[in-house]
């Protein structure tokens, strides 16, 4: 889909003149795309200037509908594209300084607040019909009852799954020798690309895969939207004999009624969809009409944390998993994969694990023995080294 990339993010630095603390958010952006997100996250950050942070965040809920309905910037989407990129960004500092703020990590900072308080961080409109206040935190008083059954996690660690190993301009001794080298590192799920031109090749790739996994192995095969709906119907045709946990965005991601087809068409194996599902209406559009099972939210493309939590909580009425797509790399996300699975009882099944950019990270994500261990240090492992002496304000 993207033949000359340059991965880019657009970062929010958001200063606080109290603690002289610098909270970092940002969005994963491509080349010259990038400047078109900074300079919406310059507009749309102004009415933050001058509030503390602690009264920010405790109607973060409302501040963050008035930011995504800028009068002169709602035209643009509304809620998706370039201005809500910007308002993940932005977001996700707030989150960060938020935290730092309270010297804790993010995922003990959401998990330490009252179901109310949870709630008023979010935007529930449009929502309404399947999902209020009351509903919401009718959801985390349920499951707190029970979150020490849940809690040993944090010890553990959560699982990850390698999505390195099969990227689509590997050759095929490559794809071996990273599966083999990831099951060496207690991986024992994988994802590989297909809807390349060469449909056969795809095939036997994938076959391929299933191979190095084993019978016991957990495979996965993304289609990164190649596919028309009579190709996925070809195509998901053969995959599903393979066996896969899911089949990735086989077709448009706007496409609701492809998905919803797809669905029916190749069960038992699920879709999955959601690294291009801009808001939480749309993922209600896919979650009402039975389009995908495994959704696939991420924090960098909806509008930052707090509206990837209202997705897992609609997600969570539903009986649906949330297994975020790690636009960030798996560092905002190694936190809010505990607080869904703690404080809102999703299951624990896995979070992508891409490696690539972690050698810019102040903290990294650290995966060992095939699990994310959880972070420690304050924030939300955003911070960037090329950044981190930039002053902030």
């Amino acid at each position: 889909m993207h033949t000359s990339p340059e991965y880019c993010l657009a970062v929010t630095l958001l200063g606080s003149t109290e603690t002289g603390m610098c909270g970092t958010g940002f969005a994963l952006t491509l080349g010259e795309g990038n400047r078109l997100v900074c300079e919406a996250i310059e507009l749309l950050a102004q009415p933050l200037r001058g509030r503390p942070i602690e009264d920010l965040m405790a109607e973060f809920g409302d501040v963050s509908r008035q930011m995504a309905d800028n009068p002169m910037l709602r035209w643009l989407g509304p809620h998706k594209g370039v201005v809500h990129l910007a308002l993940a960004s932005i977001t996700n500092a707030c989150f960060d300084l938020w935290a730092k703020s309270r010297g804790v990590p993010l995922w003990k900072l959401l998990l330490d607040l009252q179901p109310e308080e949870v709630v008023r961080l979010l935007d529930l409109s449009y929502l309404d019909e399947l999902l209020d206040e009351q509903q919401a935190i009718a959801i985390l008083r349920e499951q707190k009852e029970t979150r020490s059954q849940r809690a040993d996690i944090l010890r553990t660690g959560y699982p990850g799954y390698d999505t390195s190993v099969g990227w689509m301009a590997y050759d095929d001794a490559k794809v071996r020798e990273l599966t083999a080298a990831a099951i060496g590192r207690g991986f024992s799920a994988f994802k590989l690309k297909v809807g390349s031109r060469d449909h056969a090749r795809d095939l036997r790739r994938a076959a391929m895969l299933r191979e190095c996994a084993g019978d016991s192995g957990t495979i996965m095969f993304d289609a990164n939207q190649q596919w028309t709906l009579p190709i996925a119907r070809s195509m998901c045709a053969e995959l599903v004999k393979l066996r896969p946990l899911w089949i990735e965005e086989p077709t448009h991601p706007d496409d609701v009624m492809a998905h919803v087809a797809l669905a029916r068409e190749i069960a038992p194996v699920k879709v999955a969809t959601g690294e291009h599902i801009p808001n939480r209406v749309v993922f209600k559009n896919f979650i009402q009409t039975g389009a995908a099972f495994f959704l696939q939210a991420d924090c960098t493309r909806l509008a930052g944390v707090s509206e990837f939590i209202t997705v897992s909580l609609l997600a969570k009425k539903f009986n649906l998993p949330i297994v975020p797509h790690v636009g960030d790399m798996g560092q905002i996300h190694q936190h809010l994969v505990l607080f869904n699975h703690v404080a809102i009882g999703h299951d624990a099944l896995f979070l992508e694990y891409i490696p690539h950019l972690r050698n810019h990270m102040v903290h990294p994500a650290m995966v060992e023995g095939g699990f994310y261990r959880t972070p420690q240090e304050p924030g939300a492992s955003s911070d960037l080294k090329e950044l981190s002496q930039r002053k902030c304000g």
